[in-house]
């Protein structure tokens, strides 16, 4: 499977009958898959099958999706309200019988309130639920344009990733061979260390002092902190040939990883490892910065 990064946009659009619908997604990074919709008055009803859709395809990600529809020019229709014009008919008929005046005119007629209505062509059912179903069809089709550019997007990402745990690995294999962890190094600091510690005093208890010293040596090691790094090196690279939405596990990764350089630091009994401890501490925060784009 894959690897895909939680970036990407897509767009698709359409017509159906009467209605023109434009869709536009964007996705970002998330800590989960937060869907957020914004669909126009009276187009609610699409929202349980576009939420399925996303949640097929993708992990993760915070997915902005927006949708326009344009309903096409309708016909005016013209219609005249029978029953207000019987009404002003037998008011007039009335009226005429009280009044001398002379009979109303047509237009005068057409032209009271309420008596000629001019609206628009109903909106067909049948048409609308086509149109629904060609705006969820194309949803699905800007989802999987998404698909295939958070793909893309992974395998670029892939790369850098791989790329930054080979650096990793290289640093390692250099603190592996700096002077300073050789035996006779460690020997000389902890000698030097004892000495000035005799010259301020010479009440030491010398079972307690080669106790003290066995402890540290054993804390100036980095050995075990080297040994974890290459095991959650060779995690990591087998994650990323896994593919999926393994973004949460690297994350862990990526923390252990920063974890151990740490401890690497705060052991390092010279400046050359100390540099070295850094440098690695750096890479693994670019590895870490990396790993939030991934699902």
């Amino acid at each position: 499977m894959a690897l895909s990064s939680m970036t990407g946009f897509a767009r698709c659009h359409g017509v159906s009958g009467p209605y023109a619908w434009a869709w536009e997604i964007k996705s970002v990074n998330g800590k989960g898959l937060d869907l957020r919709l914004r669909l126009p008055p009276g187009w609610d009803a699409i929202e349980p099958a576009t939420r399925a859709a996303a949640a097929e395809r993708f992990a993760r990600g915070s997915i902005q999706a927006g949708l326009s529809v344009e309903h096409a020019a309708s016909v005016p229709v013209v219609r005249v309200n029978t029953a207000v014009l019987d009404a002003v008919l037998a008011t007039v008929r009335e009226l005429a019988q009280r009044v001398d005046a002379s009979p109303p005119s047509l237009d005068g007629l057409l032209a009271l309130k309420g008596v000629m209505e001019i609206g628009n062509t109903e909106e067909s059912e049948e048409e609308k639920t086509a149109a629904a179903a060609a705006v969820v069809a194309g949803f699905v089709e800007a989802l999987d344009a998404l698909t295939e550019m958070r793909r893309r997007e992974g395998a670029a990402l892939g790369d850098v990733l791989k790329a930054r745990l080979g650096e990793i690995v290289g640093l390692a294999q250099k603190a592996e061979h700096a002077p300073g962890r050789r035996p006779e190094a460690i020997r000389a600091r902890l000698a030097e260390q004892v000495s000035s510690l005799l010259a301020q005093s010479e009440r030491f208890d010398p079972d307690r002092l080669h106790q003290e010293a066995i402890l540290i040596a054993t804390k100036a090691d980095v050995r075990e902190e080297l040994d974890r790094l290459a095991a959650h090196v060779a995690q990591a690279r087998a994650l990323i040939g896994q593919g999926g939405p393994i973004g949460r596990r690297l994350d862990f990764l990526a923390q252990e990883l920063n974890r151990e350089a740490n401890t690497l630091c705060a052991k390092a009994g010279d400046i050359e490892l100390t540099n070295i401890g850094l440098e690695l501490k750096a890479t693994v925060e670019q590895f870490r910065e990396q790993v939030q784009n991934v699902e």
